[in-house]
């Protein structure tokens, strides 16, 4: 039997990313069923409509009153329920949330500013503030976060996308997470380190959406539908890209590309409706607090429309995407290996897990050491945030004039790139390694964080780079037509951007995103081959930031079978399926089925007819398995043979012992009478009337109902009569009930030997909840039409038969073996494992096919001979009487 630890969530919060460990989906799903088996049941629509007839019968003096008023409510609850409705106050909420969000962002990153600034004169004093402000900031947020929901530690799209794919997260999408993913959020990016806003805010939205789900059932029980709500939990996703930025298209784009496997049609207006809802609120409420003057992009550049770019430009484009591919790949495998490092030393991982907060608390001095203005960070523009480092990396003036720093254009922001020793090319390249790296091990830090944002600004002075170098390689500008049009390195900064957010994620969407945070799209061509070949050289080199994440914390994980690896095409399921499946048979015993449970720790098992013929019949939970073996070991059972004893003891002594002439003559009719009920139950068993065929899954379990499972009196074999009435539901029995008056009296070693002959006795599956049609497979399917079925039905295991007969079975392990390479396929020469045993000659597929035929026919034939119960002879004996 699995124990209680085996059942459970297995959550675990490590230093940096928690992980989740064994059996994380039976846990969960057996969760979410018992929840909404204690839900209190609604009213039908039926008892409404009741109500509503009885309340226009009465004649009473309000009864016209309470009719328009129920009629009132009625339509009130019919609207309120609609679809956008739920998008509009969705969106509208997540607007409101975001820009609360980065006003409490303000207030803290002014605060250290001013901090800073009226400390001026005294070094140390400046230091010890712009150190401990952003520590204190990032420990509270740890602190709060790891007390509250630790679930809200880092992005939270790695646990979406898990959710998305079908698994049931419980402490996901709870309130609780909801308030420390806010507010550790707030803390985390005030402090001013380089974290995103963008990826914790779709966790937000789908905490928020899943929250508004439970309060719009109130109106409308649709919204208790669990396919709903994943696609509701979808359109959540590109509500919280598009209330970072203001991008609506860019954030569902952006949803689908890194949330979904498969996206519903269906709901793609739902996605751009809330979306743009919520942009619109965003931008509407900067102007109403005067950020702005009325609604632009976020970030609106002024690049030159009439002539964009030339085409010799087209070369530094894409060598600039081929670079950021590169990078892209090259922060993905940084952040993974210094979680990987710090996991492998125990000593260091046994202290910093007795002590939290020290490590958020050690690299947030790190940083902010090496950043400081007087000291390193006069090198990189430390004194700038994000928000402000971006809009001047995206200025479409050129900085310097052939590298000389006296004839630097600048604004006011701006200035904080120059120094009077360096050069802007040596600000620019320090800026990039520092942050690259920087990010990377503040991603570890146990917050709520993303890392979109500080990879879009790396991105982007990169992109900066590249255009300053070839604004001093062609001082003059291009030249096209007798007019000179001057390279504008923000153009480079805006490819760079989408570039290498859209390696590290990727993702094309990116490109959009850049769209509409600049409010400019002359420049799409550039920016769509950069991206295009940053995604080509990214996704040969790694996994995406997110999936890496996923494999971190031991998320049910499913990977992509990527581009240009034709080997895995010639593979089918035959070659990576485990043969030595564990199953149960129809006339199994208690025993068999205690081995079985004991052998394994598989949540569903598989019900042959026989171990002859394999014949696959169905599957069945191991919680109805291990329910089956408890009634029968269990004290109700117990006591009912005790009490069975004590009757037959006190009969044998009243026979034995008789009082008189009339209770002799009444004990031996007595004892006859038994003996003919013996002899007639042994001789004719009336058949019970069966029930026309039924759906197993809308049968009582025995799980819910675990006193209703008939016992077997007898081990002698019916597996006919179990395989006809295997679908069927027969009528309720009355369950075992507890006789107060027998004590349970016996010895260990009675009741050992009393469990060892329960053991013996045939398994009835009457009442056992079975799926009778599970998933299959056969053995030619190709590993391309299995993982599309995987990916498109969220499954975790598939059975392979070949005509009916179980031969094997292939679970996520396997198959995402087989994509990551453990199986041994080199290219189109080297065949399969199994191929040997395919022929793809004409006369072998024939005689394969001919041979297949003919067991069909054996099977079907074998099947007709068999006497199985008609829907109409229920209904036989109704029909005799009239």
């Amino acid at each position: 039997m699995a124990s209680d630890d085996e059942r459970g969530l297995h959550y675990e919060q490590t230093l940096m990313y928690g992980r989740y460990t064994q059996e994380l989906g039976v846990y969960a799903k057996e969760e979410a069923a018992r929840l909404r088996e204690e839900g209190v049941r609604r009213p039908s629509v039926a008892e409404r409509s009741r109500s509503l007839e009885l309340l226009e019968n009465d004649k009473g003096r309000c009864a016209k009153c309470r009719i328009c008023t129920v009629r009132c409510q009625k339509f009130l609850i019919s609207c309120v329920g609609e679809d956008w409705i739920f998008l509009i106050l969705l969106g509208l909420f997540m607007a409101l949330l975001s820009w609360l969000v980065d006003f409490g962002i303000g207030i803290c990153l002014q605060s250290q500013k001013w901090m800073y600034v009226n400390l001026e004169g005294n070094v140390f004093l400046q230091y010890l503030a712009w150190v401990t402000y952003p520590v204190v900031l990032i420990t509270f947020s740890a602190g709060f976060t790891q007390i509250l929901a630790p679930q809200a530690v880092g992005s939270g799209i790695p646990e979406i996308k898990t959710i998305l794919r079908g698994v049931v997260l419980k402490e996901c999408l709870t309130f609780k997470t909801f308030v420390a993913k806010v507010i550790g959020l707030t803390s985390a990016l005030g402090s001013g380190m380089p974290l995103g806003k963008e990826s914790p805010f779709v966790h937000i939205a789908s905490l928020g959406a899943s929250l508004l789900c439970k309060f719009m059932s109130l109106f409308g029980g649709i919204y208790e539908n669990e396919s709903r709500n994943m696609e509701l939990l979808s359109v959540a996703c590109a509500v919280g890209v598009s209330c970072v930025f203001a991008a609506p298209i860019g954030g569902l784009l952006f949803s689908i590309e890194a949330m979904s496997t498969f996206f519903t049609v269906r709901n793609y207006w739902r996605g751009f409706f809330a979306a743009t809802v919520t942009a619109f609120m965003y931008r509407v409420l900067a102007v109403w607090n005067r950020d702005e003057v009325t609604i632009t992009a976020l970030l609106p550049t002024n690049f030159r429309q009439d002539f964009p770019f030339d085409l010799q430009e087209l070369p530094a484009f894409a060598v600039l995407g081929i670079v950021s591919g590169f990078g892209g790949a090259l922060f993905v495998c940084l952040n993974r290996q210094i979680v990987q490092l710090i996991r492998n030393q125990k000593t260091i991982k046994k202290f910093l897990m007795k002590k939290r907060l020290l490590y958020p608390a050690l690299v947030t001095l790190l940083v902010s050491t090496l950043t400081f203005p007087p000291g390193f960070g006069q090198f990189m523009a430390a004194k700038l945030t994000q928000m402000e480092s971006l809009e001047t990396l995206l200025d479409n003036h050129t900085w310097s004039k052939q590298g000389i720093p006296e004839e630097f254009d600048s604004n006011s922001h701006s200035q904080a790139w120059k120094h009077p020793q360096v050069n802007v090319f040596v600000t620019l390249t320090l800026f990039v390694v520092m942050k690259f790296w920087m990010s990377a091990l503040a991603m570890t830090m146990p917050v709520p964080c993303g890392a979109f944002m500080p990879v879009f600004v790396i991105g982007a002075a990169l992109g900066r780079l590249v255009g300053e170098s070839m604004a001093t390689w062609f001082p003059d500008g291009v030249h096209s037509d007798g007019t000179i049009y001057p390279i504008e390195p923000g153009v480079y900064a805006a490819v760079g951007a989408a570039a290498l957010s859209g390696a590290v994620t990727h993702t094309v969407s990116t490109a959009v995103v850049v769209f509409e945070l600049t409010g400019q799209i002359s420049h799409i061509l550039p920016v769509m081959i950069a991206v295009i070949l940053a995604n080509a050289v990214a996704q040969s080199l790694q996994p995406s930031l997110y999936d890496s994440l996923i494999m971190i914390k031991k998320l049910p994980y499913l990977p992509e079978l990527g581009w240009g690896h034709h080997e895995k095409y010639n593979i089918c399921v035959e070659d990576i399926m485990i043969r030595d499946v564990m199953y149960i048979t129809l006339n199994c015993c208690y025993r068999d089925l205690h081995d079985v449970l004991l052998a394994g720790h598989l949540k569903t098992l598989a019900l042959l007819e026989s171990s002859e013929s394999m014949i696959l019949l169905g599957s069945i939970e191991r919680a109805q398995l291990q329910a089956l073996l408890s009634l029968q070991l269990g004290r109700p059972r117990r006591l009912k043979y005790l009490r069975d004893r004590a009757t037959a003891e006190s009969r044998l002594s009243v026979v034995s012992h008789p009082s008189s002439e009339d209770g002799s003559t009444m004990v031996n009719q007595e004892v006859h009478f038994q003996i003919s009920t013996e002899e007639t139950s042994l001789s004719s068993t009336p058949t019970p009337s069966m029930k026309p065929l039924k759906p197993a899954l809308k049968r009582p379990s025995v799980v819910d109902h675990p006193t209703e499972i008939p016992m077997p009196t007898s081990p002698q074999d019916h597996s006919g009569s179990t395989l006809k009435n295997l679908f069927r539901v027969r009528p309720d029995i009355e369950g075992l009930e507890d006789d107060l008056d027998v004590d349970d009296d016996m010895t260990i070693r009675e009741i050992a030997e009393w469990e060892e002959n329960q053991l013996d006795e045939q398994v009835n599956f009457d009442n056992c909840m079975i799926d009778p049609a599970p998933i299959q497979l056969v053995e030619r399917t190709s590993l391309h039409k299995t993982h599309t079925i995987f990916s498109l039905l969220g499954l975790d295991h598939a059975y392979v038969t070949s005509i009916g007969r179980l031969i094997g079975v292939v679970s996520l392990k396997e198959l995402q073996k087989a994509i990551e390479g453990s199986v041994a396929v080199k290219g189109v020469n080297v065949r399969p494992p199994l191929a040997s045993f395919r022929d793809s000659g004409t006369s072998g597929t024939i005689m394969n096919n001919e041979n297949k035929a003919r067991d069909l026919h054996k099977l079907w034939n074998r099947r007709k001979s068999m006497s199985l119960p008609q829907e109409h002879r229920a209904s036989d004996p109704d029909e005799k009487s009239k």
